[in-house]
């Protein structure tokens, strides 16, 4: 099974979030809980739909990721992780210099 994450989107400002270890909802994945196998998967699944619950966030779902830093193997996920592929100033910081 491929690693997987939990991602969802921030109700408050709509950033995308990332489920950390600790039950907090992260703006980047660098800190991000993994799953890496069916079990493990499917009780991320579960904390990550907890924050719905809480209305903390909205629309949580598991992606795969790969490499160290964590990176999604979906475009779609990279585009939502990095920021716009235009106007580059809408574009997110580093992940080192991203903001929690």
């Amino acid at each position: 099974m491929a690693s997987k994450i939990a991602t969802a989107n921030r109700l408050d400002d709509g950033r995308v979030v990332y489920l950390d270890r600790h039950g907090r909802w992260l703006n980047t994945m660098a800190q991000a809980r993994i799953a890496n196998d069916e079990a493990a998967a499917a009780d991320l699944d579960a904390k990550a739909r907890l924050g719905e619950v809480a209305n903390l966030v909205v629309g949580a779902y598991l992606i795969e990721v790969e490499g160290q830093p964590l990176r999604p193997t979906q475009l779609r996920e990279r585009i939502r992780a990095e920021g716009p592929t235009v106007q580059r100033e809408l574009n997110r910081a580093p992940a080192a210099m991203a903001a929690e």
